[in-house]
């Protein structure tokens, strides 16, 4: 019995140890961020889905990381979110004032050269403080009605025109992906800075379509689109999980149309390495408690209901992964063997 109550106050001591320490690091972490403002750095242009999901996250989280800090949310677009996550890596200061939001290219395309990161020297995507995914997208491809193309079996006879931002963006490999592994007969426009500017050459008739674009941001800027609506149709869902929106509109997957089963394995791989469109992390070397501080603030946002009621005003959706989960995600995606990640490569070269 002795013992038993020598246990009981060991493990009531241990507790409020534990507590005090937890409590005076949220207090040293309150400390720090008190009068100061946290740079959030997008790494996408002006106007489109990632762009105002950021904005959204700048307006609101500081309501929930301790010391009440402000944001201040400015543009870094190019090369798929490269520059954004180099300029992370490489020149923000480690002291968690600032955080970035990203594409999957600025975790696939080190993946794919790991010696050459958008021309300028590589970095390691694996050692970032990850605070978490805004939300797992599904892309698509989506076209004019008026293009000649109605269904995504018409782009194995006919041509498409697509818009892109060039190498490097989720937009532009889906689109080569498409062309260069199923065989999609896609004729590429590059050099647009980002979905924004590719949507308006949409809508003027510059282009015929554009594909891996993020059904979340078409719904914001086509609304309609998923059932031929104001002149736009989806053709194609590019994953390996059906969207429930877009399946019940009958849409199909992509993957279905690969021709051999290494080449559905192959796609299966490549759709794993875009589950996370909207990733939040910040610099190596980051103070542990401000990052933990930061993880939960992020994710308070996302649930709190006048963030909720903001998404909804755009269109949009939240659904959030935690910076565990989206760190679990790179891992594994630079666990991928060798030779796929070189067959991906070479297909995207």
């Amino acid at each position: 019995m002795l013992q038993l109550k020598r246990l009981t106050t060991f493990c009531l001591v241990v507790s409020i140890m534990m507590t005090l320490s937890a409590a005076k690091a949220q207090d040293a972490v309150a400390e720090f961020y008190k009068d100061k403002r946290i740079t959030l750095l997008i790494g996408a242009s002006t106007g489109g889905g990632v762009d105002l999901f950021g904005r959204l996250i700048g307006k609101h989280m500081g309501r929930f990381v301790p010391g009440k800090p402000g944001f201040n949310v400015t543009n870094v677009p190019g090369a798929g979110s490269l520059t954004a996550a180099l300029n992370l890596y490489s020149l923000s200061p480690k002291d968690g004032t600032h955080m970035a939001e990203v594409l999957p290219g600025a975790f696939t395309q080190p993946l794919m050269q790991p010696t050459l990161a958008g021309g300028r020297a590589a970095y390691d995507p694996t050692k970032f403080s990850f605070i978490g995914n805004g939300n797992a997208e599904t892309l698509v491809c989506v076209v004019r009605l008026d293009s000649g193309i109605s269904k995504f079996d018409d782009v194995f006879t006919k041509e498409l025109v697509v818009g892109t931002p060039g190498g490097g963006s989720t937009v532009h490999e889906n689109s080569v992906v498409l062309k260069e592994l199923l065989g999609a007969k896609l004729r590429l426009v590059t050099g647009y800075p980002g979905t924004r500017e590719i949507v308006l050459a949409l809508e003027r008739g510059e282009i015929g379509g554009i594909c891996g674009f993020s059904y979340a941001s078409l719904k914001q800027q086509l609304p309609g689109a998923i059932h031929g609506g104001n002149d736009f149709k989806i053709i194609v869902q590019n994953g390996a999980e059906s969207n429930p929106e877009l399946k019940a509109a009958d849409v199909p997957l992509s993957i279905g149309y690969a021709k051999t089963e290494a080449d559905r394995k192959l796609l299966e791989l490549y759709y794993s390495l875009g589950r996370f469109s909207r990733a939040f992390m910040m610099p190596p070397g980051v103070p542990a408690e401000r990052v933990k501080a930061i993880q939960a603030a992020f994710i308070a946002t996302i649930k709190d209901r006048a963030f909720q009621e903001d998404i909804e005003k755009i269109q949009s959706e939240a659904i959030p992964q935690t910076g565990d989960e989206l760190k679990a995600m790179i891992d594994t995606m630079f666990a991928t063997p060798p030779e796929m990640v070189q067959r991906i490569n070479k297909i995207l070269q």
